[in-house]
């Protein structure tokens, strides 16, 4: 059997070392803040707060809002529902607007 020299009985407990700390350092990688791959909850905001999408609706309800979206979406309009703090909004691009009103006013 060939000899690893006389520090050979160090070697079992430093190879052990070396693996809980790389199994230490993607554990804390793993847990750290920020990269979740967890969605987060939707956080409701003012109905300015959406950028370049412009509230074109004002739906009694999100079931009603589905609805009109999908209407919406039957015409060619791309559409999105947003729960703002005022309630359920109707948003599409500022491209699609009348269009979008036209859609919805043809019932």
């Amino acid at each position: 059997m060939p000899s690893w020299g006389s520090f050979s009985y160090a070697y079992g407990p430093i190879v052990a070392l070396g693996g809980v700390v790389v199994l230490a350092l993607i554990l804390r990688w793993g847990f750290s803040r920020g990269g979740s791959v967890v969605e987060r909850p939707v956080r409701p905001g003012t109905p300015e707060e959406y950028g370049l999408l412009f509230p074109v609706a004002v739906p009694p309800s999100f079931a009603e809002g589905e609805v009109m979206r999908r209407r919406l979406e039957a015409a060619g309009v791309r559409a999105t529902l947003a729960a703002t703090n005022d309630g359920p909004r109707l948003m599409v691009w500022a491209g699609d607007e009348s269009r979008a009103r036209a859609a919805l006013a043809d019932r």
